[in-house]
Protein backbone atom coordinates (compact mmCIF):
# COMPACT_ATOMS: atom_id res chain seq x y z
CA UNK A 1 0.00 0.00 0.00
CA UNK A 2 1.68 3.07 -0.80
CA UNK A 3 2.17 5.93 1.25
CA UNK A 4 -0.52 8.80 1.06
CA UNK A 5 2.37 11.01 1.62
CA UNK A 6 5.15 12.50 -0.99
CA UNK A 7 8.96 11.81 -0.80
CA UNK A 8 9.29 15.33 0.11
CA UNK A 9 7.26 15.35 2.94
CA UNK A 10 8.62 12.47 4.35
CA UNK A 11 11.93 13.58 3.63
CA UNK A 12 11.13 16.75 5.64
CA UNK A 13 8.98 15.62 8.40
CA UNK A 14 9.96 12.06 9.07
CA UNK A 15 13.52 11.77 7.93
CA UNK A 16 15.21 15.57 8.56
CA UNK A 17 14.25 15.66 12.58
CA UNK A 18 16.25 12.01 12.95
CA UNK A 19 19.32 13.29 10.81
CA UNK A 20 19.09 16.80 12.63
CA UNK A 21 19.47 14.71 15.66
CA UNK A 22 22.24 12.96 15.09
CA UNK A 23 24.47 15.30 13.54
CA UNK A 24 23.68 17.68 16.47
CA UNK A 25 24.99 14.60 19.24
CA UNK A 26 27.70 13.56 17.09
CA UNK A 27 29.10 16.56 16.17
CA UNK A 28 29.13 18.24 19.66
CA UNK A 29 30.65 15.50 21.17
CA UNK A 30 33.43 15.10 18.45
CA UNK A 31 33.55 18.90 19.02
CA UNK A 32 33.75 18.58 23.28
CA UNK A 33 36.52 16.05 23.03
CA UNK A 34 38.69 17.33 20.34
CA UNK A 35 38.01 20.84 20.41
CA UNK A 36 37.49 21.60 23.67
CA UNK A 37 37.93 25.06 24.66
CA UNK A 38 35.95 26.12 21.75
CA UNK A 39 33.19 25.20 23.70
CA UNK A 40 32.51 29.32 23.93
CA UNK A 41 30.18 31.63 22.74
CA UNK A 42 33.35 33.99 21.33
CA UNK A 43 32.06 37.27 23.33
CA UNK A 44 33.31 40.56 21.04
CA UNK A 45 31.98 42.50 24.26
CA UNK A 46 35.26 44.05 24.92
CA UNK A 47 35.24 45.02 21.33
CA UNK A 48 31.85 47.02 21.94
CA UNK A 49 30.10 46.69 24.86
CA UNK A 50 27.06 49.52 24.94
CA UNK A 51 25.07 48.28 21.80
CA UNK A 52 26.07 44.65 22.86
CA UNK A 53 23.80 45.08 25.81
CA UNK A 54 20.97 46.01 23.59
CA UNK A 55 21.22 43.09 21.90
CA UNK A 56 22.60 39.99 23.99
CA UNK A 57 20.11 41.01 27.19
CA UNK A 58 16.77 41.21 25.65
CA UNK A 59 17.44 38.02 22.45
CA UNK A 60 18.76 36.10 25.73
CA UNK A 61 15.62 36.38 28.20
CA UNK A 62 13.60 36.58 24.78
CA UNK A 63 15.12 33.00 23.57
CA UNK A 64 14.56 31.29 27.21
CA UNK A 65 11.20 32.31 27.88
CA UNK A 66 9.68 31.56 23.93
CA UNK A 67 11.81 28.24 24.30
CA UNK A 68 10.44 27.49 27.78
CA UNK A 69 7.01 27.83 26.37
CA UNK A 70 7.77 25.27 23.28
CA UNK A 71 8.73 22.99 26.13
CA UNK A 72 6.26 23.15 28.22
CA UNK A 73 3.67 22.69 25.45
CA UNK A 74 5.33 20.18 24.55
CA UNK A 75 5.60 18.09 27.77
CA UNK A 76 2.03 18.49 29.75
CA UNK A 77 -0.19 19.60 26.25
CA UNK A 78 -3.03 18.26 28.18
CA UNK A 79 -2.15 20.40 31.01
CA UNK A 80 -1.76 23.45 29.06
CA UNK A 81 -5.28 23.06 27.29
CA UNK A 82 -6.65 22.87 30.75
CA UNK A 83 -4.90 26.27 31.31
CA UNK A 84 -6.30 27.79 28.20
CA UNK A 85 -9.61 26.89 28.84
CA UNK A 86 -10.16 30.08 30.74
CA UNK A 87 -10.12 32.69 28.57
CA UNK A 88 -8.55 35.52 30.72
CA UNK A 89 -5.82 33.01 30.93
CA UNK A 90 -5.31 32.43 27.35
CA UNK A 91 -5.19 35.70 26.27
CA UNK A 92 -2.71 36.75 29.37
CA UNK A 93 -0.42 33.67 27.83
CA UNK A 94 -0.69 34.23 24.06
CA UNK A 95 0.10 38.01 24.56
CA UNK A 96 3.11 37.33 26.90
CA UNK A 97 4.58 35.00 24.63
CA UNK A 98 4.43 37.40 21.68
CA UNK A 99 5.96 40.27 23.52
CA UNK A 100 8.83 37.81 24.88
CA UNK A 101 9.01 36.67 20.99
CA UNK A 102 9.53 40.60 19.65
CA UNK A 103 11.97 41.35 22.87
CA UNK A 104 13.54 38.23 20.98
CA UNK A 105 13.54 39.60 17.26
CA UNK A 106 14.72 43.20 18.59
CA UNK A 107 17.83 41.49 20.50
CA UNK A 108 18.38 39.68 17.31
CA UNK A 109 18.33 42.63 15.26
CA UNK A 110 20.34 44.65 17.15
CA UNK A 111 22.87 41.78 17.28
CA UNK A 112 22.99 41.99 13.67
CA UNK A 113 23.75 45.46 13.45
CA UNK A 114 26.22 45.51 15.83
CA UNK A 115 28.31 43.43 14.08
CA UNK A 116 27.68 45.20 10.51
CA UNK A 117 28.54 48.81 12.21
CA UNK A 118 31.25 48.02 14.46
CA UNK A 119 34.40 47.37 11.77
CA UNK A 120 36.48 45.54 14.60
CA UNK A 121 33.44 43.60 15.21
CA UNK A 122 32.90 42.83 11.63
CA UNK A 123 36.94 41.63 11.47
CA UNK A 124 35.86 38.80 14.00
CA UNK A 125 32.63 37.76 12.44
CA UNK A 126 32.67 34.37 10.28
CA UNK A 127 30.54 33.34 7.66
CA UNK A 128 28.53 30.98 9.93
CA UNK A 129 28.24 33.41 12.19
CA UNK A 130 25.94 35.18 9.64
CA UNK A 131 24.34 31.96 8.85
CA UNK A 132 23.58 31.32 12.39
CA UNK A 133 21.87 35.07 12.71
CA UNK A 134 20.05 34.45 9.04
CA UNK A 135 18.15 30.82 10.32
CA UNK A 136 17.55 32.52 13.69
CA UNK A 137 16.31 35.48 12.13
CA UNK A 138 13.97 33.53 9.90
CA UNK A 139 13.08 31.47 12.61
CA UNK A 140 11.85 34.09 15.30
CA UNK A 141 10.05 36.29 12.13
CA UNK A 142 8.19 33.07 11.11
CA UNK A 143 7.14 32.25 15.17
CA UNK A 144 5.82 35.88 15.31
CA UNK A 145 4.27 35.85 11.61
CA UNK A 146 2.35 32.45 12.79
CA UNK A 147 1.35 33.98 16.25
CA UNK A 148 -0.17 36.77 14.73
CA UNK A 149 -1.88 35.26 11.69
CA UNK A 150 -2.96 31.62 13.22
CA UNK A 151 -3.94 32.93 16.68
CA UNK A 152 -4.03 30.61 19.97
CA UNK A 153 -0.94 28.95 18.99
CA UNK A 154 -0.06 27.44 22.50
CA UNK A 155 -3.53 25.30 21.84
CA UNK A 156 -2.76 23.72 18.56
CA UNK A 157 0.64 23.55 19.60
CA UNK A 158 -0.98 21.04 22.06
CA UNK A 159 -3.13 19.20 19.95
CA UNK A 160 -0.92 18.73 16.72
CA UNK A 161 2.61 19.74 17.03
CA UNK A 162 3.15 18.40 20.69
CA UNK A 163 1.62 14.38 19.39
CA UNK A 164 3.99 14.93 16.49
CA UNK A 165 6.94 15.65 17.91
CA UNK A 166 5.95 12.51 20.56
CA UNK A 167 5.81 11.00 17.53
CA UNK A 168 9.33 10.94 16.52
CA UNK A 169 10.45 10.45 20.34
CA UNK A 170 8.64 7.11 19.44
CA UNK A 171 10.68 6.13 16.72
CA UNK A 172 7.49 5.59 14.82
CA UNK A 173 6.79 9.10 12.85
CA UNK A 174 3.46 10.51 12.22
CA UNK A 175 3.70 13.46 9.96
CA UNK A 176 -0.53 13.79 9.54
CA UNK A 177 -0.62 15.95 12.34
CA UNK A 178 1.61 18.18 10.35
CA UNK A 179 0.65 18.00 6.50
CA UNK A 180 -2.16 20.16 7.06
CA UNK A 181 -0.46 22.88 8.18
CA UNK A 182 0.42 26.33 6.51
CA UNK A 183 2.84 26.71 4.81
CA UNK A 184 4.87 29.23 7.37
CA UNK A 185 4.01 26.85 10.29
CA UNK A 186 5.86 24.31 8.25
CA UNK A 187 8.57 26.85 7.52
CA UNK A 188 9.00 27.42 11.10
CA UNK A 189 9.29 23.31 11.94
CA UNK A 190 11.52 22.66 9.28
CA UNK A 191 13.69 25.29 9.91
CA UNK A 192 14.21 24.57 13.65
CA UNK A 193 15.52 21.53 12.50
CA UNK A 194 17.26 22.94 10.17
CA UNK A 195 19.05 24.84 13.16
CA UNK A 196 19.53 22.23 15.22
CA UNK A 197 21.47 20.05 12.83
CA UNK A 198 23.50 23.63 12.38
CA UNK A 199 23.50 23.74 16.29
CA UNK A 200 27.31 22.30 17.21
CA UNK A 201 29.11 23.88 14.68
CA UNK A 202 28.28 27.45 16.00
CA UNK A 203 29.09 29.24 19.19
CA UNK A 204 25.51 28.26 20.11
CA UNK A 205 27.27 25.53 21.78
CA UNK A 206 28.28 27.49 24.90
CA UNK A 207 24.56 27.32 26.20
CA UNK A 208 25.71 23.46 26.81
CA UNK A 209 28.11 24.33 29.57
CA UNK A 210 26.96 25.57 32.89
CA UNK A 211 29.23 27.09 34.67
CA UNK A 212 28.70 25.15 38.07
CA UNK A 213 31.95 24.82 39.41
CA UNK A 214 31.95 28.12 39.94
CA UNK A 215 30.16 27.49 42.69
CA UNK A 216 32.02 24.98 44.62
CA UNK A 217 35.25 25.62 43.30
CA UNK A 218 38.24 27.27 45.75
CA UNK A 219 39.17 30.15 46.00
CA UNK A 220 42.01 31.01 43.21
CA UNK A 221 45.04 32.64 44.78
CA UNK A 222 46.41 35.32 43.18
CA UNK A 223 50.18 35.77 43.13
CA UNK A 224 51.28 39.13 42.85
CA UNK A 225 55.37 39.15 41.36
CA UNK A 226 55.94 42.94 40.67
CA UNK A 227 56.72 46.18 43.53
CA UNK A 228 53.04 47.29 43.56
CA UNK A 229 54.16 51.02 44.50
CA UNK A 230 56.23 50.99 40.83
CA UNK A 231 53.29 49.81 39.23
CA UNK A 232 50.66 52.46 40.62
CA UNK A 233 53.36 55.37 39.52
CA UNK A 234 53.84 54.15 35.71
CA UNK A 235 50.06 54.20 35.45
Amino acid sequence: MSSPFSNLEQLLYGILPYVAMFVFFLVTIIRYRVHTFSYSSLSSQFLENQFHFWGVVPFHYGIIVILTGHLVAFLIPSQLLAWNGVPWRLYVLELSALIFAFLTLTGLVNLMVRRKKYSKILEVTTKTDWLLLFLLLLQVSAGIYVAITYRWGSSWFATSMSPYLWSLVKLNPDISYVIGMPWMVKLHIINAFVIIGFFPFTRLVHVLVVPNPYLWRKTQVVRWYRDRQISRSSV
